[in-house]
Parts: structure tokens; C-alpha cells; sequence
């Protein structure tokens, strides 16, 4: 298959040139509109309690939890004569009540506006004042979807924030808070390719001596990224894609481009440098290197497309980004790859800066003697690093998760200052109230209301409850039928309580707080729980039920990937271990870093003593993939030297020997793409930025130097068995053929195809 794609390409090569260009046209021009379709939500189940209990408040009330909150500020709002003490007037002066009504009026004429209610219109009730008297609430709910609720959020702060006579105007809650982050990673995408690109060309031209060389895998990069946003562009037709999402395509489009063509360009000019002609360098290339890149984009992109299995968007979202742009960079660097390559020619090496040195003889070399010295002491030292791997990890025995907040936002971000004083400034958490809808088909009594409600109020930490028929604390109706409660009982009979709790939203006491909800027997029917502390709980709940069901994907499909492309048993399941190992640091650093907050003011974000739920999940799928890559190559050479001379221990070091350099340079690269991440103002993007730059050192250092080398020098030639029927499948459907091609044979025979172009799967990797 991969000879016949080589002489095609070659064949074709100004058509597939042609073809790419425009394809790339396209996609740049399509592509481009994404950023406008893109979400910045994703992070609850529609199918849960929580989420029906939003659509019920939505449908059936036109309400729901509130979304966009203004918080009110009359402090030094009038000014204050020299030498003169007073402080600023309360929120009750007349003209502070006045400017005030007037932004509320502009609020509730606001077409994408559902729901105002302020303290001033709310009959002036104490939970909606700050506790100094300075400042008070406008609280609204936004209506449309998540990005509409955004785009609404950015269009109110640009028209009502800042100074309006007496008072002063700041936004917070959900809505601007993600809008915010939103603006955020747009932003940090450019900074980080600002930093990753120039770093990356160096170093590329360092790896490869000449300008023209090095240029070729930022080619595919852009490639890659931009066919990627096509097709993002084309899936946001039909689903929600969440715009975090972005993220990964810039970063593992720019690293996969870079690793592929890594491989691509150095296949071909090691065949030039044997003698081969332009074309029958070409095919091999696609023969040998070709075909290995093909097998490890499809481990990774399996593993990113476990990540479909959630019912979360946010996840789903970048198994489309994950999958995408690795199938596009596959795609790019073993066809238009070498067609550019076969129009280059010789010239690939125009522009060199300097000669390198010829390489080393066989069997020397660093990496050898590294091989050579582990395979000799390998349990001491194989126990000595695992040990060392599960120090690194032990930190996430101590994990606690949570959901993303405003604390992800940079210090100075508004809507993270405004967001953080609804808690430290007022007594009651309005904005962070749990609704609970009864959608029962009986009407229920105002007694049977009178008496779920005096339960639910009398559960620990809840303030207050709001119902049809009054207000509850501590197990008392303290007020009774209010026309501001009218809206609690709906026409279909469907009634409605608001429970106010004195607890932060995202922690282990709103997660005791849902359960202890939940538990009380209502006399109202069947209850649904809302709100975000429900919305954590459910969040957790989905992920965990889901998980085996992806861990066992990720499995299997590597387990028969790389059987197929080595007839092994043992060697897919050592891969599986490993790469395993290979992320205890990341998750670690996850915890040590980012939960714990050591080196927070360094890394400039602040910990919250908790890890997003999501991101554990997603730095699994994205590193485990990633480090399959590079054993596949490392893999693919020791098993082409074990066919060759039967020599396991040689074979171990020689592969080694001829994959270490490249290896190691496609690693450096990645891990500056990934780094560059970690200057985002975001805490969980700088998470993932150094998490995965980690995984990537960990797997090209650690587990490639020392674990693979002295788990296959333990296990021998049991490293090739299989039983017979495996075999047996391994012959007939592998990734294997029968021959290499003849050095002697022509460039026009092989182009033209009359010459049998067979070759074994052994030589992947070109070094």
C-alpha cells in the first residue's frame, strides 16, 4: 500500500502539490470563521438532574440560575471635598437609587435579557446589599445558549461597565467569567505561537544544518492547523465545539508536524546520501518512514478519540481537535510531503549553514553506550526508575477536584475581581443560589410546598428558601405569600424552590450540600437539584461512569495496533506500562503544582486546592497518545535489527543507537511547543502546556533511556511471541511485507511500477 502511495506521489507530484494548495485556500478561508462558532462552555451532562432542572427552569418557569450579575458601587462615586472625612453615601441615597433604576430599566429592555432583579426593585432585601451598605445587586439571567450568553455578556460590559454619575459598574458571575477566559485564550494562542515558532525554527535549523530543510515540517504545520480549522469549522455545522478545543490544534498540529516531517526529511536525505535516485528516495521514505507515521497517528488519534465517550462537549471537543489535526498531519507529511520533497530534490539541502559530520560508526555513539550500560544492571536500575516514577506521582493520591471558576482567570482579570467580592462582600450568595424544580402532574398543595420547604431549610449550611408560598429559615415560614413569589408556582402546576446556602459552590461542602438536598423527602413529588454545586456533582458522576468504558478503548485498540504492527503480545503490553509510568509526573506536577500551589506565584496563577475534573481525563488521552508515538519509531527499529541478527540485546541497543538523536530532537520540539503554553494567563492551560511538556521529557529521557531497554532485555525473545492463531492473524492482516527494495534497481521502475517494491516494516524511523 505504502510503495504504491510513494510512486503515486511521485508520479503526481505537481497535481498533489496543486490539490494541496487549494485545499489549503479553502481551508484558510473557511477555516478562519471557526473562532466565531466556537463555545466556551461544555462542562456539565445534558442528560443529568442538574441540566434537566436548568431546561425546567428555562421551559417551564423562563427563569433559571442567574448568569450576569452587576454589582453596584457607590463608593467614591461622589467626591469627596479636601480635608473632608464622610465616607461615600449608601446604596439607599436618592441619587445612587436613581442611577440605578435607570441601568436597570436599560437592562430589562434588553432584548437578550430574560430575567432583572435587583436589590432597589426586590424590596430592598439585606441579602442583596453588601455588608458596608456601598454597594448592592442587579442580578440578571442571560438568555440563548452558552456562546450566545457570552457574546450577550461582552456587548452589556462594553455598554454598562465604568462609571455612571454616582456609581460605579462591574460585572461577574458565569457568563462574563467565561467570556473573559474566552478573550483570554485568544489572546495567549498568539502569544504562544509568537514564543513557540521563532524557538522552533532555531532549532530546527540546528537539527538540520540548512534553512530549507528546517522550513519544510513548519509547512506542514500550517497545513496541518489550518486543515484543521476546516474541519472544526465544518463539525461546529452540526454540534458544539468548545473553544478551548483550539488549544490543541495549534500545539499538537504544530508538534505531530514537526515529529512526522522530522522523519520524513530525514528518511530521504539518509536515502540520498546511499546513492538513490530523487524518486526511489522518495518512495522509500513513503515505504518506511511513511508507513510508521501512519501507524502512530492512528495510536493517537485512538487515543484522543476515547475522549468521545463523555457526555461533556468540552471533552468531546478536543477528540475533534485531537483526531482532526493528527489525521491531517498524517495525512500531510506521507503525500504532500514527498511530493514537495520529490520536487526539491537535491536542493532540499540548499541553503546549509553548515556540513555535519559523518555519523558515527555502528555501535557507538551515546545512546548505545546508554542501552548497553542499563541492559547490563537491568532490574537495579529498571526498579530504581519506576521507583523514581511513582515518587513523582505520588502526589495525586491526594487529588481533589473540582470546576473551573473565576480563580482560572488572571489576579487582575475584572470579572474575576468583581465575581470574588459577590462572596466577600455580601452574606448571602444570591448569584450561587441551588434551585430545585417539582415537575409533578398533580398540582401540589400550598401545604405539601409549606412542608418540603421547612425540611429543605432545615438542612445544614442553607440560609434561606424561597418558595410559592413564602420564606424559610432554619425550619420557619418567616414570611408568608409575596407577589415577588408568584413566579415559583408555574401554570402546568410545576413548582420551584430557590435554596440559598452558605457554602462555596465548587467544594467538598456544595457536593455534601447537593447530597443532603437530595436526600430529603419531598412531599412535592419528583425533584430535580440545579445549580453549580449539582452541576459538580453530576459532572463527576458522568466521568467516572464513563471512564472504564475509555480506559478500555485507549487499551485495546493500542493492544491490537501494535500486535498487528509487530506480532508481538508482550511488546504492546510493555508499551501499555510504560507509557502508563511515563505520565506519573505530569499527573503529580497536576497536583503538587496546580492543586497545592507550589510555585504558584512563579508560574503566576492561583491555586484553588482543587484539580478541574476534566483535565486529568484529557492529559491522559493527549500524553498517553503522544508517548506511543515515539515508542512506535523506537519499537519499529529494534524489531527491524531483531529480524535482521536474531540478537536481542543488539538489537535493543542498535535501535536505540539509530533512533536516539532524531528521537530526541522531535521530542525538544514538541516540548517547546507545548511550553510555550505555559505563559498562558489561564491557570488550566498553563496546566496543560507543562503537564504535557513533562510527559514528553519523561518518555524521550526516563522510559526510552532506561525502562524499554531493561524490560525487553529481561524478557528476552519472549519480547516476539505470540500463540499460533495470533500469528497466524498477524501474517495475513499486519502491517508487514515481504521484501526490501533492490538498491540497484531504477528510478523508472520503481516509479513506473514494474518492479516489486515490497520492503519489510522495519525501517520506519529515518535517521
Amino acid at each position: 500500500m505504502f510503495s504504491r502511495l510513494g510512486s503515486f506521489t511521485v508520479r503526481r507530484r505537481q497535481r498533489v502539490l496543486i490539490a494541496s494548495l487549494l485545499l489549503l485556500v479553502l481551508a484558510g478561508v473557511l477555516g478562519g470563521g471557526v473562532f466565531g462558532r466556537l463555545s466556551g462552555g461544555g462542562f456539565d451532562d445534558p442528560a443529568a438532574d442538574s441540566s434537566r432542572a436548568e431546561k425546567a427552569l428555562n421551559h417551564t418557569f423562563h427563569t433559571g440560575v442567574p448568569n450576569y450579575v452587576l454589582l453596584v458601587d457607590a463608593r467614591g462615586a461622589t467626591p469627596v471635598a479636601k480635608g473632608d472625612t464622610t465616607t461615600p453615601p449608601p446604596v439607599d441615597a436618592a441619587n445612587v437609587s436613581d442611577a440605578a433604576a435607570t441601568l436597570e430599566a436599560k437592562l430589562k429592555a434588553d432584548p437578550d435579557v430574560d430575567e432583572v432583579v435587583s436589590y432597589w426593585s426586590f424590596n430592598r432585601v439585606a441579602p442583596l446589599r453588601s455588608t458596608d451598605g456601598t454597594a448592592a445587586l442587579i442580578v440578571t439571567r442571560l438568555g440563548g445558549d452558552e456562546t450566545k450568553q457570552q457574546e450577550t455578556a461582552k456587548r452589556l460590559n462594553d455598554e454598562l461597565l465604568g462609571n455612571h454619575g454616582p456609581i460605579t459598574v462591574g460585572s461577574g458571575g458565569r457568563s462574563p467569567v467565561f467570556q473573559a477566559v474566552s478573550t483570554q485564550i485568544e489572546g495567549d494562542l498568539t502569544g504562544a505561537e509568537s514564543i513557540a515558532v521563532p524557538i522552533t525554527l532555531v532549532l530546527l535549523v540546528l537539527v538540520f544544518g540548512g534553512l530549507v530543510a528546517a522550513g519544510l515540517p513548519l509547512v506542514v504545520g500550517a497545513v496541518s492547523v489550518l486543515g484543521t480549522f476546516f474541519t472544526l469549522w465544518l463539525i461546529t455545522q452540526f454540534t458544539d465545539v468548545s473553544i478551548f478545543s483550539i488549544n490543541l490544534v495549534t500545539a499538537l498540529g504544530l508538534g505531530l508536524a514537526i515529529d512526522y516531517s522530522l522523519f520524513i526529511v530525514s528518511r530521504f536525505r539518509e536515502e540520498l546520501r546511499a546513492g538513490r535516485s530523487v524518486e526511489a528516495a522518495v518512495v522509500r521514505t513513503v515505504e518506511t518512514a511513511g508507513r510508521t507515521i501512519a501507524v502512530s497517528a492512528l495510536t493517537v488519534a485512538v487515543s484522543l478519540s476515547a475522549l468521545l465517550v463523555f457526555p461533556l462537549y468540552f471533552l468531546r471537543s478536543f477528540a475533534y481537535a485531537g483526531v482532526g489535526v493528527t489525521l491531517v498531519a498524517m495525512a500531510t507529511s506521507v503525500i504532500t510531503l514527498p511530493a514537495l520533497l520529490a520536487v526539491l530534490g537535491h536542493r532540499v539541502d540548499s541553503l546549509r549553514l553548515w556540513k555535519r559530520g559523518e555519523p558515527k560508526p555502528v555501535g557507538e555513539g551515546f545512546w548505545h553506550t546508554i542501552a548497553t550500560g542499563v541492559m547490563k544492571r537491568p532490574v537495579i536500575i529498571g526498579v530504581a526508575v519506576v521507583a523514581l516514577l511513582v515518587f513523582l506521582g505520588a502526589p495525586f493520591f491526594g487529588v481533589k477536584f473540582g470546576l473551573p471558576d473565576q480563580r482560572v482567570l488572571p489576579a487582575d482579570a475584572p470579572a474575576r475581581i468583581t465575581t470574588q467580592r459577590l462572596s466577600s462582600d455580601f452574606t448571602s450568595a444570591e448569584a450561587n443560589a441551588t434551585p430545585i424544580v417539582a415537575l409533578a402532574a398533580d398540582t401540589p398543595s400550598d401545604a405539601a410546598v409549606d412542608a418540603y420547604a421547612t425540611a429543605l431549610s432545615s438542612v445544614p449550611k442553607v440560609t434561606r428558601v424561597d418558595a410559592a408560598t413564602g420564606r424559610f429559615i432554619d425550619g420557619k415560614k418567616v414570611i408568608g405569600a409575596d407577589p415577588s413569589l408568584a413566579g415559583y408556582r408555574a401554570t402546568t402546576g410545576a413548582v420551584r424552590f430557590n435554596v440559598v446556602a452558605d457554602v462555596v459552590p465548587i467544594s467538598q461542602a456544595g457536593e455534601r450540600l447537593v447530597d443532603d438536598l437530595r436526600s430529603v423527602e419531598s412531599t412535592v413529588g419528583p425533584t430535580l437539584v440545579g445549580g453549580q454545586s449539582a452541576q459538580f456533582v453530576d459532572t463527576k458522576s458522568s466521568i467516572a461512569d464513563r471512564l472504564p468504558l475509555a480506559a478500555g478503548i485507549i487499551a485495546v485498540a493500542t493492544f491490537v495496533l501494535l500486535f498487528l504492527m509487530f506480532g508481538s503480545v508482550l511488546v504492546p503490553l510493555k508499551a501499555i506500562v510504560l507509557n502508563v509510568l511515563s505520565l506519573t509526573a505530569t499527573f503529580g506536577a497536576m497536583v503538587w503544582i496546580f492543586q497545592e500551589g507550589h510555585g504558584a506565584g512563579l508560574l503566576g496563577f492561583t491555586a484553588t486546592g482543587l484539580t478541574d475534573t476534566t483535565t486529568p481525563i484529557l492529559m491522559f488521552c493527549i500524553a498517553f497518545g503522544l508517548s506511543m508515538d515515539y515508542e512506535v519509531f523506537l519499537l519499529s527499529r529494534i524489531k527491524e535489527e531483531h529480524d535482521r541478527t536474531g540478537d536481542n540485546t543488539a538489537s535493543v541497543a542498535l535501535g536505540l543507537e539509530r533512533t536516539g538523536r532524531i528521537v530526541t530532537a522531535a521530542a525538544a520540539l514538541l516540548a517547546v511547543t507545548f511550553i510555550a503554553f505555559a505563559t498562558s494567563g489561564i491557570s488550566f492551560i498553563k496546566l496543560f502546556g507543562l503537564g504535557l511538556t513533562l510527559a514528553v521529557v519523561m518518555d524521550a529521557t526516563l522510559i526510552r533511556a532506561t525502562l524499554v531497554p531493561a524490560f525487553m532485555q529481561l524478557a528476552g525473545e519472549a519480547n516476539w511471541w505470540a500463540p499460533k492463531w495470533m500469528r497466524w492473524i498477524h501474517d495475513r492482516i499486519g502491517f508487514s511485507e515481504s521484501e526490501p527494495v533492490d538498491h540497484d534497481l531504477t528510478a523508472d521502475a520503481i516509479v513506473d511500477g514494474l518492479a516489486p517494491v515490497d520492503v519489510t516494516l522495519c525501517e520506519h524511523a529515518g535517521v
